[in-house]
């Protein structure tokens, strides 16, 4: 097979981000909206700029895993042409739906993504807030379509451009899109919902690119109420070091501390966040059936 050279988007797109979120920033300041927190974007550029530096050795990890896995079998040889993109953003991002969703369901995930949910507030430099522990083994949720037959290189490829899309959603400086837009894509009044603490909105919207996918599976929220983002237990921290990994602290203090069965140190792991085994959990599902429950007319 022919193999182009491609670029690293993620790297090229760099100068992009930092005109845009400086543009939003004069942007937010001129129509008074609530200002930037200066020290949070500043945390957050940091951990970007560690996910894209330690990106440099993971990607090269993934690649030649990719490589061993279409080489071991694949099932179709396709090849890079214009429809095997288009097949490819889809199932892609169908993947990084159900990526999102389980990185939302499970703690030994949730410790890498609760950097993304960490800031509370929500701008372009909220973006950048990425993992320096995901692209360790996330990767597993993409094998599928390196088995199906996408080429590895056409997989990270399609990687990086999904990320690139979801850059612009993280912004408030726009309300609602054209409905058509809204109906078939994510966007930002979606995306906000996604980041939001109010409990209708808890683990709702995991779209990467298309919001078909939460409208199929049932984990869609339309924007109505003003979102409050953030983490339901906040945590209260500039510093990058710890944003990146106070939750895998937590997560192995609890499994070496909780006095409880084997079964129960491993839930720990498994079990979605701020699951506890002597019952004190504080779940997002909980949180909502409650809020369901409140907004019921009495009778």
């Amino acid at each position: 097979m022919n193999i182009p050279e491609i670029p690293n988007l993620i790297h090229y797109a760099i100068p992009f981000f930092v005109v845009t979120v400086i543009l939003e920033v004069i942007l937010t300041v001129k129509v008074k909206l609530e200002e930037y927190e200066y020290r949070d974007a500043r945390s957050s550029i940091i951990m970007g700029l560690g996910n894209v530096a330690i990106g440099l050795f993971t990607k090269g990890i993934v690649l030649s895993l990719f490589y061993i896995l279409y080489n071991f079998h694949h099932v179709f040889d396709i090849p890079f042409s214009w429809w095997a993109w288009i097949m490819l953003l889809f199932a892609e991002d169908f993947c990084y739906y159900w990526f999102h969703r389980c990185s939302h369901e499970s703690r030994f995930l949730w410790a890498s993504h609760v950097v993304h949910h960490s800031s509370k507030k929500y701008n372009l430099s909220t973006a950048l807030r990425q993992s320096w522990s995901g692209g360790f083994y996330t990767f597993i949720f993409w094998i599928p379509l390196i088995f199906i037959g996408f080429h590895p290189v056409m997989v990270l490829v399609q990687m990086s451009i999904s990320l690139i899309y979801q850059y612009w959603i993280h912004t408030e400086l726009i309300d609602k899109m054209p409905k058509w837009v809204e109906a078939i894509f994510n966007t930002p009044s979606h995306h906000r919902v996604h980041h939001a603490t109010n409990p209708q909105y808890l683990d709702r919207n995991h779209a990467g690119i298309f919001i078909i996918w939460d409208r199929l599976f049932g984990t869609f929220e339309q924007e109505r109420e003003k979102p409050i983002f953030g983490l339901v237990k906040n945590i209260d921290t500039y510093n990058p070091v710890k944003i990146a990994f106070i939750e895998w602290y937590a997560m192995i203090r609890d499994f070496f501390t909780s006095k409880t069965s084997i079964i129960n140190k491993f839930n720990y792991l498994i079990k979605p966040p701020g699951w506890r085994h002597d019952g004190s959990s504080i779940l997002s599902s909980d949180l909502r059936k409650e809020w369901e429950e409140n907004k019921k007319p009495n009778v």
